[in-house]
């Protein structure tokens, strides 16, 4: 089934009746090539590029919920490729193309949004940092502008410029960055992987992994034993519970993110706009409620939901960004369970077990990351060799020292990255 047009409007004149189910609900076979454990943005990814791009689709993916019920479907949207460290840099860019054509693609709408993304500085010290940032995304073949004062406020005209402690000296703008709508994500990526062939196993939950001689045999899950020549684990915040299963420690600590939209409003906010002297992003979204986050929850945890003092530090810096967001009712809240690594970049790598694979560790950027993510988990597991964009992202660089991709150079405290 295709979407188009002539077929929304065809639906639409005889009462939607011939829509059909965006993917199967099949019972697990005995044996697969590739098992996915998490059915998140990046396990669906990774599944539809295993089929499309190399013909596997021997494959299932397991998922303890139900699909999009988890990280994916628990984020602030936000799509973006203004890194700075080589490793990271080239990855998100490689990410955000297959963003530009991922409706196309998927032939689903996302709701991509290149909307630009606008990181205020307020010294001239940030303003420094700012620059070197954007000559870097130039460098990679991304976009980057520096807009000064007055060119901000023909458009963002409701901030705060002459804030005594925090006045605003200008921003780097990034016009290609953006938001899409995250379920809707889970739903393509699923949809397009199902019409593949792959299998998706909702309510199909891991409880043991099972390795032979040094080389993983297949996975117990509520359903059944599963046997497989391979088996990837890409479950976010709960990577080190997973990898447990196989006798790993993996370098990850859990951590709730939390973010917050308001009642509807009027379109204001045309940009995603972020804070320089404290961690504070916004956008509207379509709906016209206004989403927005901040730092995490500081201490480890995997509960869904964060803690008040978070909540009131992540208003206090909207308030000082933009008075006027005190006059909105905020509707709700969530969180999502972050996978925070030591230097705040992610792992897609081999296991010292032979057929586990591992793909973790995004930290902030993990919603931005599907696409890119997908498809060089994908080429790693059918290839078993890494993706040119995805080189630095090895697991033994926290054993080692070599290889460290420190982004926001905070060192390897994991909850400050």
């Amino acid at each position: 089934m295709r979407f188009s047009g002539l077929r929304v409007l065809k639906e639409g004149l005889t009462g939607n009746k011939g829509w059909k189910p965006h993917w199967r609900d099949p019972e697990p076979k005995a044996e697969y090539d590739i098992l996915i454990i998490g059915g998140g943005g990046h396990g669906l990814a990774t599944a539809y590029y295993l089929a499309k791009e190399h013909g596997l689709t021997n494959i299932a993916v397991l998922e303890k919920g139900y699909i999009g019920g988890g990280n994916i479907g628990r984020n602030t949207t936000i799509v973006r490729a203004n890194y700075f460290l080589q490793g990271n840099s080239e990855f998100y860019s490689h990410s955000l193309k297959l963003w530009e054509g991922l409706e196309e693609d998927l032939n689903y709408n996302v709701m991509h949004s290149q909307r630009g993304i606008i990181n205020l500085f307020h010294s001239d010290g940030q303003r420094d940092a700012r620059a070197r940032q954007g000559n870097m995304m130039i460098s990679q073949g991304d976009d980057a502008i520096m807009l000064g004062r007055d060119e901000l406020r023909g458009m963002l005209p409701y901030l705060d410029f002459d804030n005594a402690r925090f006045p605003i000296y200008g921003g780097l703008y990034h016009p290609r960055g953006g938001t899409a709508r995250h379920d809707a994500v889970a739903w393509g990526f699923a949809r397009g992987a199902d019409q593949r062939g792959v299998d998706l196993l909702q309510n199909c939950e891991v409880t043991g992994i099972d390795i032979e001689d040094g080389q993983v045999r297949g996975v117990q899950t509520s359903r059944g034993a599963i046997k497989a020549k391979k088996v990837a684990m890409v479950v976010a915040g709960r990577s080190s519970q997973v990898a447990a299963m196989a006798g790993m420690h993996l370098p990850i600590e859990s951590h709730v993110l939390q973010a917050f939209v308001t009642e509807g409003l009027k379109p204001v906010i045309d940009n995603v706009v972020t804070f320089g002297m404290g961690h504070f992003y916004i956008s509207q979204s379509d709906k016209g409620g206004l989403v927005f986050g901040g730092d995490l929850d500081f201490y480890s945890s995997y509960a869904a939901r964060g803690n008040l003092p978070t909540a009131e530090h992540v208003m206090e810096a909207g308030m000082a960004m933009m008075p006027m967001i005190g006059k909105a009712k905020m509707l709700r809240s969530w969180g999502g369970i972050m996978d925070m690594s030591p230097d705040g970049s992610p792992i897609i790598d081999r296991t010292h077990i032979d057929g586990l694979y591992v793909n973790c560790g995004w930290n902030y950027g993990g919603f931005k990351a599907v696409p890119g993510s997908g498809n060089v988990f994908a080429h790693l597991l059918a290839t078993d060799r890494y993706h040119e964009n995805a080189t630095r992202f090895q697991l033994d660089r926290f054993c080692t020292g070599r290889g460290i991709i420190d982004e926001e150079g905070k060192g390897s405290q994991h909850n400050l990255h």
